[in-house]
């Protein structure tokens, strides 16, 4: 096909560029592809020329062959750095993104550096636009452009050598420098290239390819990302994309970046690839060529030849391929000019994505020892395997020091290396090494991490800046010292101490791994500190010191710094003993300080500093050992001081700060104070255990309980996982809430006790169970595993104390009390306590008595109790007892707080002591109680012992009767008859004895609040509620009196419980009882029950003595009510929610009432609440009596329990069915349905517009249906006592009905068989089509669609079949009185009677003239002239009235001649919705006098009234005043220039001129003064569908006048929808003009604006559009703007009128705007174009009536020297003579005279020439 091109060219000559864009293309791949032919060729040719001979030119010919030859090396090597040159392509994986730098790892480990101006020079663009203007185009940073780990395709820009002779790679991913060697047509579907987004479209994006010529887009939904899910890509993103489809030989290109796509495809030898094109990254499929130890040579693409590194080779396949064999590579790099190809054969560059993995960097910087060699390149490295079997990679250059020579040898012979981790190679995913000693010994290498804040480095200046001095630590990291920091003091000179290259010692301040950020000092004084330094602020404890700098010196102190992010404030007082007033003048930012820790919070980072505290000396020395904390740990304390929460301690022997709570000292509460009174500042105290570290503190406890529970191991739950419902812990009550308390356990967990699992017993009060601290024992009840919560439960029933626990307890608790007595005892010289730690319990002592006092208790003397107060209460001092009296008592107690000793005289403990034996039973009574402890007695054995109060550690709460108090009794059980750790007192375990029971016979005898059924009682009222009535009972209880137990006969409305009042005495009988919390009657089984609150009752007939007054349970009392029943009870409660009334008939019977049935007022039904009070009586009839649970009546108090026909109810409307009606709820769950036509008495048209979902109603039941009863809501039904007027009485059946009656009815449907109308709720009637509209209607759907269902019609009825039940019903105008159902408006054609058809044929004269005289209208006159006149104006329809039926007029009687006039106007009738009685106003007189219809609204005030017959002299007076009207109508008809004043007289001017616009806006005027918007806009529309379509600018003042109405009347929405329509209609610039013309006239001038810019956009080629937004413009004052828009107009309009334009905007400059600049504008003009005197004539009349008469006659003089027609001078001259005429003196006009004279004589001299 080529070849026939070539000599038959298409077109003439071939075009020279195609040829050249070809031929490349062609040439290059017949060399590529057969260059080992060419070069065998060449050899042939070479042997027999001489190599002297050679040429230059053979020599360049041959120059492209010889550089071929070198793609075909047989060496394999990693890429060198030396190899590389600029403009080597190559793939690389981006490795960090900096702000304006992103670095690149390129194979073989060599790193690349990409600059922000190297990516594209569309992203280069915008950061240029950015930085010289404020561009609002978003720039998006380099971080969200690239990401780690990514693959890109770059070329190397250039390579920097800096001054260490190190070599820098500056990359570039710009497209027209990667893709260099491509062009367009070189392009074909299939490749892979690489490019940058350039611009972002609405369906995709514009890809920079860098091809010339080539537009490539990317499609939306063809950009994805590595998940391959849509990705949205930015300006200057790079993205390797596949060619989809190429089109205009590669001017156009469609792009995908679907990663599978991209992976899959293959370059292949169809694409034409070059070695001056081949690209990186492209996947290859090659051969294998010949197989080296160090990789790999391969074939690819036909007959390219390229290199697989070793590294580059997967290490399980390295030894498994052969010469020969097929694989899959990827191009790594190519070398244009030495045609180097590097492959690579890894997987992860293979793989879809363009992503490979960088390994996180937490290996770089290892040392690894024991490293052994598994392969050696000599030219490139080696291979190491590290101890964990990882294989890395050791370059050449780093098995030496650097300026060392290689030696193989040396490497060779060592068995093992040591190396360091340098870095990751993600190219080859192998870490690299270095075997450099220097580098191995390097105390940190690479990572900032490896640097500590306080450590001193060593470095190098490397340079001096502003704000501080570069150091380099090594040749990775890098540190700032501040200038602050240069020295001790601020140097002003640093350059003098400091040069480049110096060695320096630096200390570091902080360090920022992420940023890479190093900040040192060089002050002397914290280099050289020895004080402990401040690394975090747990090392600023209290009371240490340390150096810092300050940073900030204000009014309120100083902030010093320490090293890290460490700083704290000295306050003022603080900074020296003496006063410092200004600190600035003290002290200085960057000053080295000594500061000592006054206060450091740990959690909040806060640090108190003081420097005055220094002076003293209070120096920390080295930091001390950290404590070691652990939960459970045993450890020593020393007490610090003591707080109000306990004390504060130092474990030993770190002398860590700790707290030892108060509540934590014991497990029983009253020894936590005796323990804490009696420790002291200084005291050891041993076996502490750690409890939990919560900052600031250590907690520790002393709580036996707690810590053998900790030693044991009986900690199941360290943390929420192990927490298990069952679980059974040991706590410590944390915090105690009103819903309950929460529990601490070992390890910081936190459980909620909630107040009913807080005890067995009821809990009211929280508080008054638990304190803080108390120890309990929990079981886990409940888990929350989301919020990581847990219940527990404190229940003794449910948590059982281990075995022995309470005796293990109870000698703990002693020991405790006695270990402090001891204690204090042997604490100073105090007598008192040494005297009360002597004495035990039991132990008898010599007293004399002291003192009797009033109350009966006795003080005793001792000498061994000297210092004590001895004391014996009431009961232990039996007899007479006088003072001095000797006596032997037993010791009680000892109270150590108080120093009182209790002791006791009775005999039965100061008599001869009985042994006991274990096992045996006493009863024993309490002496003495405290909280925790008591004393008691064993028997009549003359022991005492001691034991807990409580036998659990839960039990705290007990009611009065359980409570230990003296005298009570109790029944023991000796465990031990002798226990050591109880000072030899017995071991005993005990119970409660149990209470004697007593039969109580009578209120007397009983104890309080207890009483039998049928007792009479005596009380005071207390509290008077609304259904019951408290009473307070002589014994102090209270009993409670039903409403319903006071009154025998009851009042309904009345409230009985008001009839008692607080404090009046009552007798009462008692008949049941009630729970005191919840108030519900519980009634007796049995006389012996007792109960809580009695119930009483005040009835009379319950208080005879012989009442028989017998227990009745519920159930039985609800079998003695019947449904129907009348009962009385009283109102409990209203529930607004569920719009019900709880009432109660009795003190066990409750019952309820639904909204329905409390009354049949819909009014009072609303607020229930205030129809009903609460303890109302009220009257009820029982609806339904429910035995089940709970057991309650259904009540009603309408009166009415069942539903029957005739009763009037409360209903709720349920739904609104347009067609049925309405459906209603009624009361006991039923429903009911009420018709369309028993809605009202009085029929409306829309009747359901009154009611609404959920209203109440008040209705009556009419009938029953199948499942809804039938219902009504007429007045004259529900209210019948009313009287009220029914208008459309109700039709219950056929009998009804009579033949002529005039109905009113709702219609039901439309068919075929003709109208439906609906004349009760079970009477229909039929219309037929011909008895239903005087029209011809075509379909039953037309009919339809105009007299849509419910719609309310005025009916004749012409026929009854009572048989079949059929009405047949007549709609005709005649007949009912009322215009046709069908408007004229709808130009429908008129049905014909036969003899009206018949008659028409006949003589059409004759016919109209009948027809006429039949009229009998107001409009007919007596004359022959208006006859005339009135057979054009007769009617707007157009169709003649005798078309009416004829049969009416041999039945007419004289009366009735004139009774269709009336119905007349009604065929005017038009589809606007509105009244036309205006236009009846005129014959209202002549209607009124002929007896027509009463002036009730529409359909409403029609009745049906017989005519009838009037006397003589009433015909004569109505005669008389039709006659008056006749005439006044006559004399308007004639005068022509009267204004229509009403609507009929415009609709006869409208007849005869239909397509006037005057008009029809008069009538739409005219409605408009009576305020009838609607039949305004009704006018419109009639006008725009009557006049003629060809009356174009008629229509368009009809569709202006419309806009205009809506603008001043309508809403934004009605405007835009009528100017819409009006743009579809008309032409559209009009209309915008016109409603711009609306807004701007109304100040509308946001409206107006927008509506312009639209019209110069969609009208840009009409001048007048511009020249009206101008005007706008001006008139707002916006002449800035104004400018702008004629430099707009100018562009868009053709130059031939841009001369006009200019003028034209120059005028309205002149009218609206700055006068000066429009002279300026017509000045520009005339200067350009001096022969448009037309323009000159305007210029002349705006200057005389803006400008000053100097200016007015300069203007005139140019115009007179004008190159123009003399004809138009000679105007000039004129116009020039009448100005200075009028406005100048003579000597002006006659120098116009000598002007004008001057002018003819030249012109003679030109024509005599």
């Amino acid at each position: 096909m080529a070849a026939t091109e070539e000599d038959f060219p298409r077109g003439g000559k071939t075009k020279q560029t195609t040829e050249s864009k070809a031929e490349p293309v062609r040439r290059h791949t017949e060399v590529d592809n057969l260059f080992e032919t060419h070069t065998a060729e060449e050899s042939k040719k070479r042997k027999g020329q001489k190599g002297d001979a050679l040429k230059k030119a053979k020599r360049q010919r041959t120059s492209k062959e010889e550089a071929l030859k070198l793609n075909t090396t047989t060496s394999v090597d990693i890429l060198q750095l030396k190899s590389l040159k600029v403009g080597t392509l190559l793939l690389g994986c981006v490795k960090e993104v900096a702000d304006f730098e992103v670095t690149i790892n390129l194979p073989s480990g060599l790193l690349g550096y990409l600059n922000i101006s190297n990516i594209s020079d569309s992203y280069t663009k915008i950061l240029s636009d950015h930085l010289d203007s404020a561009s609002s185009e978003e720039i998006f940073s380099l971080h969200s452009l690239f990401s780690p780990g990514m693959l890109v395709r770059c070329v190397v820009a250039r390579l920097d050598t800096a001054k260490g002779g190190s070599v820098s790679i500056q990359l570039s991913i710009k497209p027209k420098e990667v893709n260099k060697g491509l062009s367009t047509g070189f392009l074909k579907a299939g490749l892979i290239l690489s490019g940058c987004v350039e611009s972002i479209e609405d369906h995709g994006y514009l890809v920079d390819l860098g091809i010339k010529g080539t537009k490539a887009f990317l499609p939306k939904q063809a950009a994805k990302d590595k998940t391959n899910s849509p990705k949205e890509l930015k300006v200057g993103q790079y993205v390797t994309s596949l060619l989809e489809e190429v089109k205009n030989d590669g001017h156009v290109v469609r792009l995908s970046t679907s990663p599978t796509a991209v992976a899959q495809a293959v370059a292949d030898t169809a694409h034409g690839w070059t070695l001056t094109n081949l690209l990186p990254g492209l996947l290859v499929k090659a051969q294998i060529k010949k197989v080296t130890p160090r990789g790999l040579i391969l074939e690819f693409l036909s007959s390219f030849t390229g290199l697989v590194d070793f590294m580059h080779l997967e290490p399980e396949q390295a030894s498994t391929f052969n010469e020969g064999d097929s694989v899959k590579a990827c191009i790594l790099y190519v070398e244009p000019s030495t045609r180097l190809v590097g492959l690579s054969l890894r997987s992860h560059l293979l793989q879809p994505g363009g992503y490979v993995d960088l390994v996180a960097t937490e290996r770089i910087g290892e040392v690894a020892h024991g490293c052994k060699m598994t392969a050696l390149h000599h030219l490139s490295g080696a291979m190491l395997e590290l101890p964990d079997q990882t294989v890395v990679f050791v370059h050449r250059n780093h098995m030496k020091e650097p300026m060392e020579a290689f030696n193989l040898n040396r490497v060779m012979a060592k068995p093992e290396h040591t190396c360091r981790i340098m870095d990751f190679s993600p190219m080859e995913q192998v870490h690299l090494v270095s075997l450099r000693q220097s580098i191995v010994d390097a105390p940190f290498f690479r990572r900032y991490h490896d640097i500590q804040p306080g450590q001193i480095v060593q470095g190098m200046v490397t340079s001096l800046q502003s704000h501080g001095m570069m150091v380099k630590v090594t040749d990775y990291i890098r540190g700032l010292v501040p200038w602050t920091h240069l020295s001790d003091i601020i140097l002003k000179n640093p350059e003098k101490k400091y040069t480049v290259g110096m060695p320096i010692k630096c200390r570091v301040l902080s360090v920022d791994p992420q940023e890479k950020k190093l900040t040192l000092t060089r002050k002397k004084a914290l280099i050289d500190s020895s004080l402990p330094p401040f690394l975090t602020y747990e090392d600023a404890r209290r009371g240490r010191v340390s150096h810092g700098f300050i940073v900030c010196v204000k009014d309120f102190g100083c902030i010093v710094r320490f090293y890290g992010d460490v700083k704290g404030l000295v306050p003022p007082n603080e900074l020296s003993t003496e006063p410092v007033v200004v600190p600035e003048n003290m002290f200085y930012v960057g000053q080295v300080v000594k500061a000592k820790v006054l206060n450091c919070d740990v959690e909040k980072e806060k640090l108190l500093l003081s420097f005055k505290a220094v002076a003293g000396g209070d120096t920390e020395g080295p930091s001390k050992p950290k404590f070691d904390f652990e939960v459970g740990k045993k450890v020593e304390v020393k007490v610090v001081s003591k707080v109000l929460t306990g004390l504060e301690v130092s474990i030993l022997p770190e002398e860590t700060t700790a707290l030892l709570p108060m509540m934590h000292l014991s497990d029983h509460v009253s020894n936590c104070l005796l323990l804490w009174e009696g420790l002291q500042e200084g005291d050891i105290i041993s076996n502490i255990v750690c409890l939990s570290e919560k900052k600031p503190n250590i907690t520790l406890t002393k709580k036996p309980t707690l810590k053998s529970f900790l030693e044991e191991g009986g900690v199941v739950a360290k943390e929420f996982s192990d927490i298990a419902v069952g679980v059974q812990l040991i706590g410590w009550v944390k915090n105690i809430m009103p819903y309950g308390v929460f529990v601490e356990f070992p390890y910081g967990l936190v459980g909620l006790a909630p107040k009913a699992a807080m005890s067995d017993k009821f809990v009211s009060d929280t508080t008054s169970h638990f304190q803080l601290g108390h120890t309990v024992f929990a079981k886990v009840t409940n888990l929350d595993e989301e919020k990581r919560r847990f219940l527990v439960s404190l229940k003794v029933s449910e948590v059982p104390s281990p075995e022995r626990d309470g005796q293990a307890r109870l000698i703990r608790g002693l020991q405790e009390r006695k270990e402090v007595m001891e204690m204090m005892a042997s604490r100073g010289d105090s007598d008192l306590l040494k005297q009360l730690s002597a004495v035990t319990i039991g132990q008898r002592m010599k007293m004399s008595v002291d003192e009797v006092r009033e109350d009966g208790s006795v003080t005793f003397k001792s000498d061994e109790l000297s210092a004590a107060t001895v004391l014996a209460t009431k009961d232990h001092a039996p007899g007479k007892l006088a003072t001095g009296q000797e006596c032997m008592p037993v010791i009680l107690h000892v109270d150590l707080v108080t120093s009182e000793v209790y002791v006791s005289l009775l005999a039965k403990l100061t008599g001869k002591r009985k042994a006991v034996e274990a096992g045996s039973t006493h009863t024993a009574t309490v002496h003495h109680a405290d909280r925790d402890f008591a004393v008691i007695s064993l028997g009549d054995t003359a022991q005492l012992t001691v034991i807990q109060t409580t036998n659990h550690p839960n039990e705290t709460f007990r009611f009065d009767s359980e409570k230990l108090t003296a005298g009570k009794t109790l029944t023991i059980t000796v465990t031990k008859s002798s226990c050591e750790e109880l000072g030899g007192l017995p071991l005993v375990s005990w119970e409660l004895a149990p209470p004697i029971s007593k039969r109580l016979i009578s209120v007397s005898k009983g104890s309080k609040g207890t009483y039998r059924y049928g007792d009479v009682v005596k009380g005071k009222v207390k509290t008077v509620k609304p259904t019951c009535v408290l009473v307070t009972l002589e014994d102090g209880s209270t009993g409670c009196v039903h409403v319903s137990e006071i009154q025998e006969v009851v009042c309904v409305g009345t409230f009985p419980t008001s009839l008692l009042k607080i404090g009046s005495e009552v007798t009462a009988r008692v008949i049941g009882g009630r729970e005191g919390n919840s108030h519900r009657f519980l009634p007796f089984s049995h006389p012996n029950f007792t109960y809580s609150m009695p119930e009483l009752s005040l009835l009379p007939r319950n208080l005879k003595e012989d009442a028989d007054v017998k227990p009745v349970k519920t159930k039985e009392k609800l079998k003695r009510y019947q449904v129907g029943d009348d009962v009385i009870c009283f109102v409990s409660k209203y529930f607004p929610k569920r719009k019900c009334l709880e009432v109660t008939t009795g003190p066990s019977v409750t019952g309820t009432v639904e909204q329905l049935a409390m009354t049949s007022d819909p009014e009072g039904a609303k607020h229930p609440e205030k129809l009903f009070k609460l303890g109302q009586a009220v009257s009820a009839k029982v609806v339904r009596v429910s035995s089940s649970k709970p057991s309650r009546l259904s009540l009603s108090l309408n009166g009415v329990h069942k539903l029957e026909k005739g009763h009037v109810i409360m209903g709720l409307v349920q739904k609104l069915d347009p067609v049925l009606g309405l459906l209603v709820k009624l009361p006991f769950s039923a429903m009911g349905t009420v018709a369309m036509e028993d809605l009202a008495d009085k029929y409306k048209p829309k009747p359901l517009e009154r009611y609404s979902k959920d209203q109440l109603v008040r209705c009556c039941i009419v009938g029953e249906a199948t499942s809804n009863w039938q219902l009504s809501l007429r007045s004259s039904r529900t209210n019948p006592e009313k009287a009220s007027v029914v208008q459309d009485p109700e039709i219950v059946s056929l009998e009804d009905l009579s033949e002529g009656q005039i109905v009113r009815g709702y219609v039901r449907t439309v068919n075929a068989q003709g109208v439906f109308v609906s004349l009760s709720r079970s009477i229909k009637g039929r219309a037929q089509f011909q008895k239903a509209t005087k029209y011809f209607v075509a379909s039953h759907q037309d009919y339809a669609k105009k007299v849509p269902q419910a719609t309310l019609l005025t009916t004749k009825i012409l026929s009854i079949d009572k048989e079949s039940g059929l009405v047949d019903l007549s709609l005709l105008q005649e007949d009912t009185g009322r215009p046709d159902v069908l408007p004229e408006s709808l130009g429908l054609h008129l049905r014909l009677t036969g003899e009206a058809k018949e008659k028409r044929d006949a003589t059409k004269k004759r016919k109209r003239t009948e027809s006429e005289s039949k009229q009998g209208t107001a409009e007919n006159v007596s004359k022959k002239k208006k006859k005339k006149k009135g057979k054009v104006e007769d009617s707007d329809s157009g169709v003649e009235v005798y078309f009416r039926e004829e049969e009416e007029e041999d039945k007419l009687e004289p009366a009735e001649v004139e009774k269709p006039v009336p119905v007349q106007p009604a065929r005017l009738q038009v589809t606007g919705g509105f009244s036309w009685d205006a236009a009846l106003s005129a014959l209202k007189p002549a209607s009124a006098a002929l007896g027509g219809e009463d002036s009730s609204d529409g359909e409403d005030g029609e009745v049906n009234i017989k005519p009838q017959k009037k006397s003589h002299h009433k015909q004569e007076v109505e005669k008389r005043e039709a006659e008056k009207a006749l005439t006044k109508l006559e004399t308007e008809l004639m005068d022509p220039g009267l204004r229509p004043q009403t609507a009929a007289s415009f609709e006869r001017l409208l007849l005869g001129s239909p397509d006037s616009s005057l008009l029809w806006l008069q009538f739409m005027a005219f409605h408009l003064q009576a305020t009838q918007i609607e039949q305004a806009r009704a006018v419109a529309e009639r006008a725009l569908k009557t006049i003629s379509f060809r009356e174009e600018q008629e229509k368009l003042n009809v569709w202006v006048a419309l806009l205009n109405l809506e603008n001043l009347y309508g809403t934004e929405e009605s405007l835009q929808k009528v100017f819409e329509r009006a743009v579809q209609y008309c032409e559209p610039m009009p209309v915008y003009q016109q409603l711009a013309d609306i807004y701007a006239k109304c100040q509308k001038t946001k409206e107006a604006e927008g509506l312009y810019k639209t019209m110069v956009k969609r009208f840009r080629q009409e001048k007048a559009v511009w020249l009206s937004y101008g005007t706008f413009l001006l008139q707002q004052g916006q002449s800035d703007a104004a400018s702008a828009l004629l430099q707009r107009a100018i562009k868009s309009l053709p130059n031939k009128d841009n001369v006009d334009l200019i003028a034209k905007f120059a005028q309205l400059e002149f009218r609206y705007g700055d006068v000066e600049r429009g002279k300026a504008m017509l000045d520009r003009i005339l200067t350009s174009y001096p022969k448009r005197t037309d323009l000159w004539s305007v210029f002349i009349d705006l200057m005389v009536k803006h400008g000053s008469q100097k200016e007015v006659r300069a203007v005139f003089d140019r115009v007179i020297h004008l190159s123009v027609a003399v004809k138009r001078i000679k105007f000039f001259f004129k116009r020039y003579l009448e100005y200075e005429k009028k406005s100048g003196t003579p000597e002006s006009i006659q120098a116009v005279k000598d002007k004008a004279l001057e002018y003819v004589e030249s012109k003679g001299t030109e024509a005599a020439r």
